[in-house]
């Protein structure tokens, strides 16, 4: 099977790397518009070949997005017109506006709306990972809209790469992102200026930041050309937990103003039964 993949970031490398390992792919074909990501692709084997859009398109049987949802978003029509029995599929971290805006394209049924649940905070081809989906969950949104053997083979690539499958709607998995993912990078990103503008010794952070902060923070490192169009797309649920999110930190707050310890361990209790869920 010859893949083109629009992108040849962290995810569409990674993609690349699985899908070569595993034998899915016969070829990988690579478009990617930044003439130094497309050099560093072909010199670490993530592509076998750059090509065009057009000609890429072409030679084809299944296409991965692997660009930014805003990207997407706008490429899709534009692809999907050009597309004969191809399978197209992508990657974004948001799924009710692309969902949306194919409601009413020609060759809607040979496109699937997918988000493999991983990630990191690097980008570039040279963020590529193998092995990185192994045990992994992905989500593929709104099935019902695909054509069978569209659904059938973008299945069969994720089983292929050692993913489990959860099937939801666009709009319950952008809600569910808002919580698990969105307000995360949100919450690093806030802390990272919070300490860069409290902190004014550089050397300080570098030499007392611990473990912990620096797990907390990690994602501040997340590329903003990525993350500022999943923020605005996702931006009602987001500014929903982001409220919830500044309650929390405000009964954090009154506790240590009132030095009240009790419902400070009550507060901190609770929070540990987070491990319920996540070991």
């Amino acid at each position: 099977m010859t893949i083109t993949i629009i992108g040849m970031g962290l995810i569409g490398g990674s993609m690349a790397l699985a899908l070569k390992d595993n034998g899915m792919a016969d070829q990988i074909i690579g478009v990617e518009n930044n003439p130094a990501h497309a050099a560093k692709a072909i010199e670490l084997g993530l592509a076998d070949k750059i090509e065009s859009l057009d000609l890429a398109i072409e030679e084809a049987d299944l296409i991965i997005l692997a660009i930014p949802v805003n990207v997407a978003e706008k490429l899709l029509p534009t692809l999907l017109g050009k597309i004969n029995k191809q399978v197209v599929m992508d990657v974004g971290s948001t799924k009710n506006t692309i969902c949306t805006i194919i409601k009413n394209l020609s060759n809607k049924g040979r496109f699937v709306a997918t988000h493999p649940m991983w990630g990191t905070e690097y980008s570039g081809p040279e963020a590529a990972v193998k092995g990185a989906f192994i045990n992994k969950a992905t989500v593929i949104c709104n099935k019902e809209n695909c054509d069978a053997d569209a659904l059938a083979l973008v299945e069969k690539i994720y089983q292929s790469i050692g993913m489990h499958l959860i099937y939801m709607e666009a709009s319950a998995h952008d809600l569910h992102t808002a919580y698990i993912s969105h307000i995360s990078h949100i919450t690093s990103f806030a802390l990272a200026n919070t300490v860069l503008e409290k902190e004014k010794e550089e050397d300080a952070i570098f030499e007392l930041a611990s473990g912990g902060f620096e797990s907390t923070v990690r994602l501040a490192k997340s590329n903003p050309e990525m993350w500022v169009p999943i923020f605005m797309q996702n931006k009602e649920n987001i500014l929903d937990v982001l409220n919830e999110h500044i309650s929390q930190l405000r009964k954090f707050k009154s506790c240590l103003e009132k030095d009240n310890e009790d419902y400070l361990r009550e507060l901190m209790v609770k929070a540990n039964t987070i491990k319920r869920i996540i070991k």
